[in-house]
């Protein structure tokens, strides 16, 4: 799909935080190679060539490792460690144009089975807030990781993306209905694991903008096919290969710490959970917010409207 052109050109500046950008993917690429360089070790002690991996040989591995550090016995890894190595072995897979076998549903169940085996409760993390996001947007620079990440936070954030759908969405699955609307086609998500395809109506709206920040980003780097957000080479050139969604969590901390936010309480999903709070605060429709989200059972959508709500009317707001 061919977004419009009217957009403002802007020009790509290179600058100390764009060089900052630039180190922060080294040190994701070093971590990435710690986690694929630990399945590779446990591969070679069971003998199995690790480009040949399966989906169980995974769950194995992750079973296997469980919170322990491989290289050293009294060290345990803690479960966003272990998360970040599967980033690693995503990211390794892809390099080699394999689809992931330790992308599958299956890998989250024990992810998630481990942290409960050790007591570790999934962190909620905190939703972003419209005027928060208004904030992080005008800390974007206007370069070209600028344009990136205020497309990504704006997007993510007005049509409530999971991470995963905004690092697969592509170029034609947005389809421009007018200067102000547009209607994005997610091709398979958590609630559509067989790709049935989903859709999504997008505003422009006055302050966040994701229409205008889309364009300047697809301007900006001539994508006309395949990922909408690719990885940037060296020199600023897109490579063609969609982010991990870990690199979105990575952006939402990186501009929450800009605003003086404490980065530890938000995460990519912030965004998802920020435009149900935002939503929820403005007295939206619980149906027309599921339009959005997509969410399929009222009651996990509520939780975050409860926790908007919950002051309102509170029972003992008369007589406390």
């Amino acid at each position: 799909m061919k977004i419009s052109n009217n957009s403002t050109n802007r020009k790509s500046i290179f600058s100390i935080e764009e060089l900052r950008d630039a180190a922060r993917s080294d040190n994701t690429r070093i971590a990435y190679d710690k986690g694929w360089d630990s399945f590779v070790s446990w591969c070679e002690s069971v003998g199995l060539v690790p480009r040949e991996a399966q989906t169980e040989d995974v769950v194995r591995y992750f079973i296997a490792v469980g919170g322990n550090d491989p290289k050293n016995s009294n060290k345990k890894l803690s479960i966003n460690t272990l998360r970040l190595f599967r980033s690693g072995l995503n990211y390794r897979w892809r390099q080699m144009g394999i689809n992931s076998p330790a992308a599958e549903k299956v890998i989250d169940d024990i992810l998630l089975g481990l942290a409960k085996t050790r007591n570790e409760k999934p962190r909620r993390v905190k939703a972003l807030r419209e005027f928060q996001i208004i904030s992080m947007l005008s800390a974007c620079n206007q370069n070209l990781y600028g344009m990136r990440d205020a497309a990504i936070i704006s997007l993510g954030f007005s049509a409530a993306l999971r991470r995963s759908e905004i690092c697969e969405l592509q170029i034609e699955d947005l389809e421009r209905k007018s200067s102000d609307k547009m209607i994005l086609h997610i091709r398979r998500s958590k609630t559509d694991p067989q790709g049935s395809g989903q859709s999504i109506a997008l505003l422009e709206g006055k302050s966040i903008m994701p229409i205008k920040h889309l364009e300047y980003w697809i301007h900006a780097t001539g994508i006309n096919s395949g990922y909408l957000f690719q990885t940037l080479k060296r020199g600023g050139a897109v490579s063609g290969q969609p982010l991990d969604p870990g690199e979105i969590a990575r952006i939402v901390k990186r501009y929450a710490k800009k605003v003086g936010l404490d980065p530890q309480n938000y995460s990519g999903h912030s965004l998802r959970a920020g435009f149900v709070t935002s939503a929820a605060a403005h007295h939206a429709r619980l149906d027309k917010i599921m339009e959005v989200t997509r969410h399929k059972n009222a009651e996990t959508l509520m939780k975050y409207i409860r926790d908007e709500e919950s002051f309102n009317d509170h029972a003992g707001s008369s007589f406390l």
